[in-house]
């Protein structure tokens, strides 16, 4: 019973605040009416035996999780400011893995590795996304996304579906990333956002491609009735990327990309501009703006069959290096994995698998939408099923090494074997789907 209630509200399930804290549930009954009590700290004893019961369930679950955490080894910091889900599996929350104050962790997906940190900066929600071992996250938002180990995301990033990042790969303050992927090493300066990208270059943590403050990524074209964003860029590539030897690239900070677009290895952008045009290997790249003030309808244009055909080819080209990554990442990565025994390891592949086959499904449904718009033939969904060709190469594993150690030592005649094979799964994915645009415009 409250004091000075009457027995009234003591026969009802309530919610209790003490001060900001809501330690009980709502819960109205069969009328759907809930009360809220607020009770001065002095009454905090007396109110002890109100009934509310989803409520304490839900706390018990939580301290419950906590305490089997602790058990295993992970380091929580304070776990009156830790959160952990009811449909979070803590047998994917690893031993050794450090929750600072703030972190929340919610979704069936979601794991966290051996020593991995989050939070180290501020508070972060992990939401269905997967953090590899050592891997780091300032504070945030992450959702639906894959790091692999050793990848940092800095303070305040707000990562969304279809966002993976691989080995090293680091973002400083204030980015955002969707369907975006950084491969090995790529480094982000701070105010960055990048959706529909993905970007490759370097051969070590030292030599690497970065992406200078300031730098936008525009995925959006108006022109229609709706829109599209049929508009994805590949800055570097995956068929010459996994290899870890390709030459640096460097995009110029206070910069926008316009895509689809593409930059080749080596390359280097201007600071300060808007990139409109391809940009060559190992070419420096400057572009001024043009002067503009006309009359403008979104929908009353006419465009060429060429255009309609380069946005398409730009698409098929993405699409058809993020389908050479996913078997990559199939075949190789997850096998190597599979050979060492590291049962932590695969599973954070197959999460990155997971992510590469989300992107795939987002450019589909991207430039359907743009098909639909303008009456082209649309790309057959069923694209996403093709199965890729096995591995006809002699591969030496060497299980002993960590990856990027082991695909920068592979033999050149690997090397070539390999390369080959990639070329083989991107070109036969894209013949798989040729269009008739002369028919159809």
């Amino acid at each position: 019973m409250l004091p000075g209630d009457g027995g009234v509200l003591s026969k009802r399930k309530v919610t209790v605040i003490f001060f900001s804290w809501i330690v009980c549930a709502v819960d109205g009954g069969m009328s759907g009416n809930s009360d809220v009590v607020l009770i001065p700290i002095g009454a905090i004893s007396q109110a002890q035996p109100v009934i509310c019961r989803k409520g304490e369930f839900m706390r018990d679950d939580i301290e419950h999780k906590i305490r089997k955490l602790e058990e295993k080894g992970v380091v929580i910091i304070d776990p009156r400011q830790t959160y952990i889900s009811p449909e979070v599996d803590i047998d994917r929350i690893y031993k050794g893995c450090v929750l600072y104050p703030g972190c929340r962790l919610t979704g069936e997906r979601t794991l966290v590795g051996t020593s991995a940190q989050i939070g180290t900066e501020g508070p972060a929600v992990i939401h269905n996304s997967i953090i590899g071992a050592e891997a780091e996250v300032g504070s945030g938002f992450l959702s639906d996304s894959t790091l692999l180990p050793r990848a940092k995301a800095g303070a305040n990033v707000h990562f969304r579906g279809g966002t993976l990042l691989e080995e090293y790969a680091t973002t400083a303050h204030c980015v955002g990333l969707k369907q975006s992927i950084l491969m090995y090493s790529v480094t982000l300066g701070s105010l960055i956002n990048f959706c529909d990208v993905l970007i490759s270059g370097g051969c070590s943590r030292k030599e690497h491609t970065e992406v200078g403050s300031g730098f936008i990524h525009f995925n959006f074209t108006p022109w229609g009735k709706n829109g599209d964003k049929a508009t994805p860029s590949l800055v570097g590539n995956v068929t010459d990327g996994v290899f870890l030897d390709q030459k640096r690239i460097f995009l110029g900070g206070l910069s926008g990309m316009v895509g689809p677009a593409s930059v080749g290895f080596g390359s280097m952008t201007v600071a300060g501009q808007v990139i409109r045009h391809p940009v060559a290997d190992s070419t420096m790249h400057a572009e001024t703006g043009s002067n503009i003030d006309k009359s403008c309808s979104f929908s009353g244009v006419a465009f060429s069959e060429r255009r309609f055909r380069q946005i398409y080819e730009k698409n098929a080209e993405f699409l058809a290096q993020l389908y050479a990554l996913k078997e990559w990442y199939l075949h190789i990565r997850l096998r190597r994995s599979k050979l060492q025994g590291d049962l932590e390891l695969s599973l954070v592949l197959n999460g990155a698998i997971e992510t590469i086959q989300s992107c795939m499904r987002e450019r589909v449904s991207r430039y359907n939408s743009l098909a639909a718009e303008w009456s082209l033939a649309p790309m057959n969904e069923s694209i996403l099923e093709k199965e890729g060709a096995p591995v006809d190469v002699s591969v030496d594993w060497r299980t002993d090494l960590a990856y990027d150690e082991w695909i920068k030592g592979v033999s050149e005649e690997e090397r070539e074997g390999l390369h080959r094979w990639l070329l083989h799964l991107k070109s036969g994915f894209k013949n798989d789907f040729p269009l008739d645009f002369s028919s159809e415009i």
